[in-house]
């Protein structure tokens, strides 16, 4: 099996913050995340896609097509904008990583699917900072 990456870059920001919580919970729980005029991050997104070579272009997946799916469906609804009020998807949900990654999975792996006759979305990577981040494998 062949895993092939892409990885995209967005900006966006977003607060942790429970309503059902008072202030200092809040600030005790999500720290400065919690920060009542937001705060952002410079996100990366590695999209992983397993299969195996196409007989005729020897592609899992040709990766025009799927910096175009990953570009169209996810980054130009989350880049520079506030997770938690400008994102349809991220209503009514804490704006996580975790929480985040499973509604690109949601998005992505019909459409990644489409585009790879041989295989499929394998795994989501978040960076939300060089040293945070998260994995989806979709389960």
């Amino acid at each position: 099996m062949i895993y092939v990456c892409r990885k995209e870059h967005f900006n966006a920001a977003h607060k942790l913050w429970n309503p059902n919580w008072s202030e200092q919970k809040n600030k005790e729980v999500f720290g400065p995340c919690a920060n009542i005029n937001w705060h952002g991050h410079n996100f990366e997104l590695i999209v992983t896609v397993k299969g195996k070579p196409d007989a005729d272009t020897g592609f899992v997946v040709d990766l025009k097509q799927l910096s175009n799916v990953i570009r169209e469906h996810v980054i130009d609804k989350v880049d520079h904008k506030n997770l938690n009020m400008d994102v349809d998807f991220m209503a009514g949900k804490m704006a996580s990583c975790e929480n985040l990654i499973m509604e690109f999975w949601k998005i992505l792996e019909p459409k990644v699917h489409q585009i790879t006759p041989h295989g499929g979305l394998y795994k989501l990577t978040l960076y939300e900072t060089p040293r945070n981040f998260v994995e989806y494998f979709g389960e």
